[in-house]
């Protein structure tokens, strides 16, 4: 099966592309390679860009896995909530370059990265698990509130509204916008910028100011209340 992530190593940083060749569905087998891209990075010590391919950051879980249940199903869930719990508390800084849109689970990971730069354009990004029949689970309630504002909180979790990346900055999912074609550099200046800080510091900074996030998120994983629900 061809690789569904690639990792560029560069001197100061390691990039990590998604590209499944459609909209960067995020499978076990996706969850699996993006885990052992950052195994990857934190042994270099470096900071680590994740990028969609051009047009998508992804779209979300598999719904054709995800609608059918089952373990399979439950087990691509909880492999995307860890990661998400994972690069939030990741010993390395984690910079996103946003590439288009990011829907539901890919949302999730956007916000679970330190520096978060989106493409200008067309583009939808958003939380619409209420749209597509599903009840939004406490760990998307949680990382969701760690991030966005009180005010835009409630209309992307409740109301599943959907932001233009410039209208994503001031709700949070995002921390500045880049025309398309100039993304990658802007992420890839960042990751150099944050790679130029002592990245212990850093790091026990980031556990310290999310100290009570982690343990939010952490308790909707293992308490299961992170479950999808489609009803």
């Amino acid at each position: 099966m061809p690789s569904l992530v690639s990792i560029d190593r560069q001197d100061a940083h390691t990039v990590v592309t998604m590209d499944d060749g459609k909209v960067n569905k995020l499978s076990l087998d996706m969850f699996g390679e993006l885990n052992a891209a950052f195994d990857d990075a934190v042994d270099r010590r470096l900071p680590v860009v994740l990028a969609g391919r051009d047009g998508i950051f992804s779209a979300g879980f598999d719904l054709n896995l995800l609608r059918g249940g089952g373990d399979d199903a439950m087990a691509m869930v909880h492999a995307g909530f860890e990661l998400s719990y994972r690069m939030l508390s990741l010993p390395v800084p984690v910079v996103i370059a946003c590439t288009g849109h990011a829907i539901a689970m890919g949302v999730f990971l956007l916000l679970s990265g330190d520096y978060r730069v989106g493409a200008s354009g067309d583009f939808r990004i958003g939380a619409n698990e209420v749209a597509i029949g599903i009840t939004m689970p406490d760990f998307g309630l949680e990382i969701c509130r760690q991030r966005l504002t009180p005010a835009a909180f409630h209309r992307a979790v409740i109301n599943a509204e959907m932001f233009a990346p410039e209208d994503a900055v001031a709700a949070g999912f995002l921390d500045r916008t880049a025309a398309a074609a100039d993304v990658m550099d802007v992420a890839r200046g960042m990751a150099n910028h944050l790679g130029a800080l002592d990245v212990d510091v850093h790091t026990r900074t980031k556990l310290r100011a999310r100290a009570g996030s982690l343990a939010s998120i952490r308790a909707a994983i293992d308490g299961k209340t992170g479950t999808l629900v489609a009803r």
